[in-house]
Protein backbone atom coordinates (compact mmCIF):
# COMPACT_ATOMS: atom_id res chain seq x y z
CA UNK A 1 0.00 0.00 0.00
CA UNK A 2 2.95 2.31 -0.04
CA UNK A 3 4.94 3.46 -2.93
CA UNK A 4 2.32 7.12 -3.40
CA UNK A 5 4.46 9.24 -1.26
CA UNK A 6 7.25 9.98 -3.79
CA UNK A 7 8.66 13.34 -5.14
CA UNK A 8 7.80 14.39 -8.24
CA UNK A 9 11.58 14.43 -9.63
CA UNK A 10 11.34 16.73 -12.64
CA UNK A 11 10.45 19.48 -10.72
CA UNK A 12 12.65 18.71 -8.40
CA UNK A 13 16.17 21.41 -8.94
CA UNK A 14 19.36 19.08 -9.03
CA UNK A 15 20.76 20.03 -5.46
CA UNK A 16 17.12 18.77 -4.56
CA UNK A 17 17.31 15.99 -6.43
CA UNK A 18 20.74 14.48 -5.28
CA UNK A 19 19.76 15.40 -1.58
CA UNK A 20 16.26 13.44 -1.85
CA UNK A 21 18.15 10.78 -3.27
CA UNK A 22 21.03 11.27 -0.26
CA UNK A 23 18.37 10.55 1.85
CA UNK A 24 16.84 7.85 0.38
CA UNK A 25 20.05 5.89 0.14
CA UNK A 26 20.85 6.64 4.03
CA UNK A 27 17.69 5.30 4.71
CA UNK A 28 19.38 2.00 2.58
CA UNK A 29 22.02 2.26 4.58
CA UNK A 30 20.95 1.95 7.95
CA UNK A 31 18.31 -0.82 6.98
CA UNK A 32 20.88 -3.18 5.65
CA UNK A 33 23.27 -2.03 8.83
CA UNK A 34 20.23 -2.69 11.36
CA UNK A 35 18.19 -5.50 9.94
CA UNK A 36 20.14 -7.05 7.07
CA UNK A 37 18.80 -7.56 3.30
CA UNK A 38 15.93 -8.08 4.58
CA UNK A 39 15.74 -4.41 6.00
CA UNK A 40 16.92 -3.48 2.20
CA UNK A 41 13.88 -5.29 1.00
CA UNK A 42 11.75 -2.81 2.81
CA UNK A 43 13.19 0.29 1.54
CA UNK A 44 10.39 3.20 0.56
CA UNK A 45 10.42 6.31 -0.54
CA UNK A 46 7.49 7.06 1.70
CA UNK A 47 9.27 6.81 4.58
CA UNK A 48 12.08 8.89 3.19
CA UNK A 49 9.70 11.52 3.19
CA UNK A 50 9.06 10.89 7.21
CA UNK A 51 12.84 11.29 7.27
CA UNK A 52 12.79 14.54 5.46
CA UNK A 53 9.99 16.05 7.41
CA UNK A 54 11.33 15.59 10.73
CA UNK A 55 14.58 16.31 10.47
CA UNK A 56 13.40 19.55 8.69
CA UNK A 57 10.91 20.05 11.36
CA UNK A 58 12.87 19.63 14.42
CA UNK A 59 16.49 20.89 12.91
CA UNK A 60 18.43 18.08 13.39
CA UNK A 61 21.74 18.07 11.16
CA UNK A 62 22.23 14.21 9.27
CA UNK A 63 25.54 12.45 9.26
CA UNK A 64 26.66 12.47 6.04
CA UNK A 65 28.70 9.75 4.37
CA UNK A 66 29.83 8.21 1.34
CA UNK A 67 29.68 4.24 0.52
CA UNK A 68 29.87 2.26 -2.25
CA UNK A 69 26.36 -0.83 -2.21
CA UNK A 70 25.55 -3.79 -4.72
CA UNK A 71 22.66 -1.32 -6.39
CA UNK A 72 26.19 1.40 -6.86
CA UNK A 73 29.58 -1.26 -6.29
CA UNK A 74 31.69 1.41 -8.83
CA UNK A 75 30.56 4.68 -7.48
CA UNK A 76 30.10 5.57 -3.81
CA UNK A 77 26.81 7.36 -3.24
CA UNK A 78 26.38 10.14 -0.50
CA UNK A 79 24.13 8.95 1.93
CA UNK A 80 22.18 11.27 5.22
CA UNK A 81 21.24 9.86 7.92
CA UNK A 82 20.03 10.41 11.70
CA UNK A 83 18.34 9.43 14.54
CA UNK A 84 15.02 10.12 12.40
CA UNK A 85 16.09 7.72 9.85
CA UNK A 86 17.06 4.79 12.57
CA UNK A 87 13.41 5.14 13.86
CA UNK A 88 11.77 5.49 9.99
CA UNK A 89 13.86 1.99 9.78
CA UNK A 90 12.63 0.46 12.68
CA UNK A 91 8.70 1.67 11.79
CA UNK A 92 9.38 -0.10 8.17
CA UNK A 93 10.31 -3.45 9.87
CA UNK A 94 7.01 -3.17 12.07
CA UNK A 95 4.56 -2.66 9.19
CA UNK A 96 6.21 -5.20 7.36
CA UNK A 97 5.95 -7.86 10.33
CA UNK A 98 2.30 -6.74 9.60
CA UNK A 99 1.98 -6.97 6.41
CA UNK A 100 3.88 -10.81 6.03
CA UNK A 101 1.84 -12.35 8.78
CA UNK A 102 -1.66 -10.67 7.04
CA UNK A 103 -0.71 -12.35 3.80
CA UNK A 104 -0.02 -15.96 5.53
CA UNK A 105 -2.92 -15.30 7.33
CA UNK A 106 -5.48 -14.15 4.80
CA UNK A 107 -4.08 -15.93 1.82
CA UNK A 108 -1.73 -18.90 3.07
CA UNK A 109 1.04 -17.20 1.80
CA UNK A 110 4.24 -19.72 2.51
CA UNK A 111 6.64 -17.14 1.33
CA UNK A 112 4.75 -14.84 3.87
CA UNK A 113 4.91 -16.87 6.39
CA UNK A 114 8.74 -17.41 6.07
CA UNK A 115 9.30 -13.85 6.03
CA UNK A 116 6.93 -13.67 9.39
CA UNK A 117 9.16 -15.98 11.26
CA UNK A 118 12.38 -14.24 9.95
CA UNK A 119 11.11 -10.79 11.78
CA UNK A 120 9.52 -12.64 14.64
CA UNK A 121 12.39 -11.58 17.16
CA UNK A 122 12.83 -8.51 15.52
CA UNK A 123 9.44 -7.05 15.85
CA UNK A 124 9.39 -8.30 19.82
CA UNK A 125 12.76 -6.43 20.03
CA UNK A 126 10.76 -3.12 18.28
CA UNK A 127 7.58 -4.09 20.43
CA UNK A 128 9.59 -3.57 23.32
CA UNK A 129 11.09 -0.65 22.22
CA UNK A 130 7.96 0.98 20.77
CA UNK A 131 5.12 -0.64 23.24
CA UNK A 132 2.43 1.68 22.50
CA UNK A 133 2.85 2.57 18.84
CA UNK A 134 2.95 -1.41 17.98
CA UNK A 135 0.29 -1.68 20.02
CA UNK A 136 -1.75 1.03 18.16
CA UNK A 137 -0.87 -0.28 14.95
CA UNK A 138 -1.33 -4.02 15.53
CA UNK A 139 -5.21 -2.33 16.81
CA UNK A 140 -5.85 -0.22 13.54
CA UNK A 141 -5.26 -3.09 11.21
CA UNK A 142 -7.04 -5.34 13.26
CA UNK A 143 -9.94 -2.99 12.69
CA UNK A 144 -9.47 -2.82 9.20
CA UNK A 145 -9.69 -5.81 8.07
CA UNK A 146 -12.51 -6.32 10.36
CA UNK A 147 -14.11 -3.83 8.06
CA UNK A 148 -12.84 -5.24 4.74
CA UNK A 149 -13.87 -8.60 5.67
CA UNK A 150 -17.03 -7.15 6.49
CA UNK A 151 -17.66 -5.30 3.08
CA UNK A 152 -17.71 -1.66 4.83
CA UNK A 153 -19.06 0.83 2.31
CA UNK A 154 -17.90 3.35 4.07
CA UNK A 155 -14.81 5.24 2.60
CA UNK A 156 -14.55 7.45 5.61
CA UNK A 157 -14.43 4.51 8.29
CA UNK A 158 -11.63 1.93 6.26
CA UNK A 159 -9.39 4.81 5.02
CA UNK A 160 -9.85 6.17 8.80
CA UNK A 161 -8.32 3.18 9.74
CA UNK A 162 -5.41 3.94 7.80
CA UNK A 163 -5.09 7.08 8.31
CA UNK A 164 -4.96 6.30 12.44
CA UNK A 165 -1.66 4.28 11.40
CA UNK A 166 0.02 6.54 9.79
CA UNK A 167 -0.69 9.16 11.96
CA UNK A 168 0.80 6.62 14.82
CA UNK A 169 3.76 6.50 12.74
CA UNK A 170 4.48 10.47 12.10
CA UNK A 171 4.03 10.99 16.01
CA UNK A 172 8.00 11.15 17.03
CA UNK A 173 7.39 12.55 20.52
CA UNK A 174 4.81 14.58 22.35
CA UNK A 175 5.68 17.85 22.24
CA UNK A 176 3.53 21.63 20.49
CA UNK A 177 3.69 19.80 17.29
CA UNK A 178 1.63 16.59 17.88
CA UNK A 179 -1.52 17.81 16.80
CA UNK A 180 -0.27 19.16 13.18
CA UNK A 181 1.95 15.93 12.79
CA UNK A 182 -1.42 13.72 14.34
CA UNK A 183 -3.39 15.59 11.24
CA UNK A 184 -0.72 15.27 8.60
CA UNK A 185 -0.39 11.67 9.09
CA UNK A 186 -4.27 11.12 9.56
CA UNK A 187 -5.18 12.60 6.31
CA UNK A 188 -2.43 11.73 4.32
CA UNK A 189 -3.24 7.93 5.41
CA UNK A 190 -6.64 8.07 4.14
CA UNK A 191 -5.41 9.29 0.90
CA UNK A 192 -2.57 6.75 0.48
CA UNK A 193 -5.82 4.28 1.56
CA UNK A 194 -8.15 5.70 -1.18
CA UNK A 195 -5.41 6.36 -3.89
CA UNK A 196 -4.25 2.54 -3.30
CA UNK A 197 -7.94 1.15 -3.94
CA UNK A 198 -8.36 3.47 -7.18
CA UNK A 199 -5.26 2.32 -8.39
CA UNK A 200 -6.01 -1.53 -7.84
CA UNK A 201 -9.03 -1.21 -8.65
CA UNK A 202 -9.86 -3.15 -11.91
CA UNK A 203 -7.38 -6.15 -10.42
CA UNK A 204 -9.41 -6.19 -7.43
CA UNK A 205 -13.05 -6.19 -9.61
CA UNK A 206 -11.06 -9.54 -11.55
CA UNK A 207 -10.22 -11.26 -8.64
CA UNK A 208 -13.03 -10.73 -6.27
CA UNK A 209 -10.77 -9.06 -3.49
CA UNK A 210 -12.24 -6.11 -1.64
CA UNK A 211 -11.85 -2.53 -3.00
CA UNK A 212 -13.99 0.08 -0.99
CA UNK A 213 -14.56 1.89 -4.32
CA UNK A 214 -16.44 -0.98 -6.20
CA UNK A 215 -19.79 0.21 -5.61
CA UNK A 216 -18.91 3.19 -7.25
CA UNK A 217 -17.25 2.19 -9.91
CA UNK A 218 -19.61 2.28 -12.93
CA UNK A 219 -20.80 5.91 -11.95
CA UNK A 220 -20.44 8.30 -14.94
CA UNK A 221 -18.43 10.86 -12.41
CA UNK A 222 -16.36 7.99 -10.61
CA UNK A 223 -12.59 9.94 -11.79
CA UNK A 224 -13.79 13.08 -10.83
CA UNK A 225 -15.66 11.80 -7.87
CA UNK A 226 -12.48 10.15 -6.38
CA UNK A 227 -9.91 13.09 -7.42
CA UNK A 228 -12.30 15.26 -5.26
CA UNK A 229 -11.72 12.75 -2.41
CA UNK A 230 -8.36 12.79 -2.42
CA UNK A 231 -7.89 16.09 -3.07
CA UNK A 232 -9.99 17.25 -0.02
CA UNK A 233 -7.13 14.60 1.86
CA UNK A 234 -4.34 16.34 0.76
CA UNK A 235 -6.16 19.64 1.24
CA UNK A 236 -6.36 18.86 5.00
CA UNK A 237 -2.67 17.20 5.15
CA UNK A 238 -0.93 20.46 3.44
CA UNK A 239 -3.03 23.40 5.33
CA UNK A 240 -0.92 21.54 8.48
CA UNK A 241 2.15 21.19 7.30
CA UNK A 242 2.22 24.89 5.99
CA UNK A 243 2.03 25.20 10.23
CA UNK A 244 5.18 23.83 10.55
CA UNK A 245 8.45 25.83 10.68
CA UNK A 246 10.11 23.41 8.53
CA UNK A 247 12.51 25.52 6.75
CA UNK A 248 15.76 23.10 5.73
CA UNK A 249 14.65 20.82 2.25
CA UNK A 250 10.99 22.74 2.77
CA UNK A 251 10.61 23.08 -1.14
CA UNK A 252 11.11 18.97 -1.66
CA UNK A 253 8.58 18.15 0.61
CA UNK A 254 6.33 20.76 -0.99
CA UNK A 255 7.30 19.32 -4.17
CA UNK A 256 6.10 15.52 -2.32
CA UNK A 257 2.93 17.07 -0.90
CA UNK A 258 1.56 19.16 -3.78
CA UNK A 259 2.85 17.61 -7.09
CA UNK A 260 4.77 14.17 -5.98
CA UNK A 261 1.61 12.59 -4.63
CA UNK A 262 -0.44 12.73 -7.63
CA UNK A 263 1.72 11.07 -10.08
CA UNK A 264 0.13 7.29 -9.82
CA UNK A 265 -3.27 8.78 -9.99
CA UNK A 266 -2.67 10.71 -13.35
CA UNK A 267 -1.08 7.66 -14.63
CA UNK A 268 -3.98 5.62 -13.59
CA UNK A 269 -6.58 7.94 -15.47
CA UNK A 270 -4.03 7.94 -18.54
CA UNK A 271 -3.99 4.24 -18.41
CA UNK A 272 -8.09 4.40 -18.03
CA UNK A 273 -8.33 6.81 -21.10
CA UNK A 274 -6.04 5.01 -23.59
CA UNK A 275 -8.00 1.59 -22.68
CA UNK A 276 -11.25 3.14 -23.50
CA UNK A 277 -9.51 4.42 -27.17
CA UNK A 278 -8.42 1.02 -27.42
CA UNK A 279 -11.73 -0.82 -26.78
CA UNK A 280 -13.95 -1.66 -30.04
CA UNK A 281 -17.18 0.67 -30.37
CA UNK A 282 -20.36 -1.63 -29.23
CA UNK A 283 -21.74 -1.72 -32.91
CA UNK A 284 -18.43 -3.06 -33.82
CA UNK A 285 -18.42 -6.05 -31.37
CA UNK A 286 -19.69 -9.58 -33.08
CA UNK A 287 -21.75 -11.63 -32.15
Amino acid sequence: MFGYVTANEPELKMREYHEYKAYYCGLCHILKKRYGFMGQMTLTYDMTFLIMLLTSLYECAPTVADHRCKVHPVKKQKMLYNEFTAYAADMNMILTYHHLMDDWKDEGSVPACVGAGVLRHTYKQLKQKYPKKCKAIAYWLHRLHTLEDAGENSIDRVAGCFGKIMETLVIYKKDGWEDSLKKIGFFLGKFIYIMDAFDDLEKDIKSGSYNVLKSMAGHENFTEDCNLMLNMMMAECTIEFEKLPCVEDVEILRNILYAGVWKKFDKKVLERQEARKDSPAPDAVKN
